[in-house]
């Protein structure tokens, strides 16, 4: 969704107030908490009088309020200050004492809000400059109401400005959160196959992000489920570790009237907030390639001592990129198959489908979801759809309860051709989904179904179909005999090698025989005829597992005739001499 112009006109005119006093990347510090005031400051005001009569009344018979303080405001939230915003204009002199004032009077889960943002920190700034006074006004003139900006038009608005910070500070801004056209992709992806079920009254399931960000995927994903059940209810749950995003997302998640205690700020990975939970549903777009050294330690020990019972268990990747801790830890959190099971989303980059050889982390990690027929589909979404990166990224749709056609088999689509360039860029990205590719690619994964389209005359792949052990292999060890130098084999002396040919490591090699095939009579055919004196060291056999996604659409094209090219040649060059000869004349 495209962001407010009218609200980001004012908010950028806010900036001009702020220029001397604040570097450019640090205008958040006071653009981002003083709109989420603003916003729930207009939420508050209609019922504003109720809950203060409210208060007085409780408070005389002696009971403890905050229940019907509650109740009164028609929110999760409430002020007990008789001032507002607007009201703050009164009194210039003491604007940051009341302002202060204003804030304490939240219920606590908004003070939690504003602490994370350090809100206080820029009161004391500028509480004696006259400046915080301009900013107070300025913002009590703007209706944030959410009848006036919807949620999700100040999801854009929020996600936009941080995006444009980030980019001022040099920071990543993608690490936030995700565009939302490929959010609308991934909860249709999500929710296709349960829609029956999901229109019944009363429903209530659980959704999880590890990566909230701003809260952008919980918000859409609450749309497509209100539009499918107006009664059916969405319980939200997520952590985030960029403190601005964390609050952005409590902020939004209050006035949806979620409970705000399923929020948890901290690094998921290194910190759980949520252990021990369960969810039908999750979706995720966690930082691309970011290594996790900082938080090695924690996550290491978590595997060697909980194995299989923590995240971990089937395997840690390299260092240098945390993306497929992400894909283990949203497996820990879904919810057991007899109990209903699960299904999520996760945005991954082309690494975890192929990094490391047989054996390595990675591998077995791809191992473990394989084997266990846990991954639906992976779809290749275009380049350049991020704000932070231009580079191939795919989507993983996991699940351990599939629908009996996909037991047993992984959908490949690629969908790196549905895409429309945007009428201006933001950061990296340059293309966008249209409401068409979205329903597109939805249909083709439901579906499930091989297809192809035709392209220039000639039909291309879109969508495969392939049974989950058509991604393994074995990895066998071929070993050649060491010879003297008379050509003889050089036979052991002692040990289990005795009178057996000793392996030269310099003619050592490996091969990669895929799992449907018999490793003798792939020796016999492919390695023998090359090398009749070869033999497999089969104590060096390993088990390797990888998605090599762009092989499968590969499409040969024969070059062009030479007489063609030739011709192109002839005319390139006669157009040279053709200009050489009109300089010299």
């Amino acid at each position: 969704m495209a962001t407010n112009p009218n609200l980001s006109s004012f908010i950028w005119s806010v900036a001009d107030l702020l220029r001397g006093d604040y570097k450019q990347s640090e205008y958040g510090k006071v653009i981002l908490p003083f709109t989420v005031l603003r916003r729930l400051d207009c939420v508050l005001e209609a019922t504003k009088a109720d809950v203060l009569a409210e208060k007085t009344l409780r408070e005389k018979a002696g009971l403890n309020p905050e229940p019907f303080l509650l109740r009164k405001s028609g929110q999760f939230f409430y002020n007990t200050s008789p001032m507002d915003l607007k009201k703050l204009m009164g009194d210039q002199d003491h604007i940051g004492e009341n302002l202060r004032a204003y804030m304490q009077a939240f219920s606590p889960a908004v003070r939690d809000i504003f602490e994370s943002f350090e809100f206080h920190t820029q009161i004391d700034k500028h509480a004696k400059s006259g400046l915080l006074y301009m900013f107070t006004k300025k913002f009590s003139t703007i209706d944030l109401h959410p009848n006036v900006v919807s949620n999700a038009e100040m999801g854009a608005v929020f996600e936009e400005l941080i995006r444009k910070f980030a980019e001022l500070s040099n920071e990543t801004a993608g690490e936030h959160f995700t565009p939302r056209e490929v959010i609308r992709l991934m909860v249709n992806l999500l929710f296709i196959e349960d829609d029956s079920a999901l229109t019944k009254p009363g429903v209530v399931r659980s959704l999880y992000d590890p990566t909230a960000g701003t809260g952008g995927m919980l918000s859409v994903a609450g749309e497509h489920l209100a539009s499918l059940n107006p009664d059916a209810r969405l319980v939200m749950y997520g952590q985030e570790l960029n403190p601005e995003s964390y609050a952005i997302c409590k902020a939004d998640m209050l006035i949806k009237g979620q409970d705000i205690a399923n929020i948890i700020f901290g690094n998921t990975l290194s910190a759980d907030g949520l252990n021990g939970k369960v969810f039908d549903y999750a979706l995720s777009n966690p930082p691309f390639g970011v290594e996790w050294k900082k938080i090695e330690a924690t996550i290491r020990k978590e595997a060697e001592q909980q194995g299989y019972n923590g995240r971990f268990g089937p395997g840690l990747p390299r260092v240098s990129d945390g993306s497929l801790l992400f894909l283990l830890h949203l497996i820990a959190k879904m919810r057991p198959a007899v109990d209903g099971g699960s299904r999520f989303g996760i945005v991954l980059n082309g690494s975890p489908l192929f990094t490391g050889g047989a054996g390595s982390g990675e591998s077995e990690i791809r191992r473990y979801v394989l084997e266990n027929d846990l991954v639906e589909a992976i779809i290749a979404l275009p380049t350049d759809m991020f704000y932070n990166t231009g580079i191939s990224t795919y989507v993983w749709i996991v699940s351990n309860r599939k629908p009996q056609a996909r037991k047993g088999k992984v959908q490949l689509i690629d969908a790196s051709s549905f895409w429309q360039k945007m009428r201006k860029s933001l950061g990296s990205k340059r293309k966008e989904l249209s409401a068409e590719h979205i329903d597109d690619i939805t249909s083709l994964f439901g579906n499930f179904e091989e297809l192809t389209r035709q392209v220039d005359g000639s039909p291309v792949p879109i969508s495969r179909i392939f049974a989950n052990d058509a991604f393994g292999y074995h990895t066998i060890t071929v070993e050649r005999p060491e010879r003297d130098a008379t050509g003889q084999v050089v036979l052991g002396s002692k040990g289990k090698g005795k009178g057996k040919p000793v392996p030269d490591a310099s003619l050592r090699d490996t091969e990669n025989v895929p799992l449907s095939d018999d490793i003798a009579a792939y020796f016999k055919r492919e390695v023998l005829p090359h090398a009749p004196d070869a033999w497999i060291d089969t104590d060096k056999t390993k088990v390797g597992y990888e998605i090599p996604f762009n092989r499968h659409f590969y499409v040969f094209k024969p070059p062009r005739p030479l007489a063609e090219i030739d011709a192109e040649l002839k005319g390139v060059t006669d157009r040279i001499l053709t200009m050489i000869n009109g300089l010299t004349a």
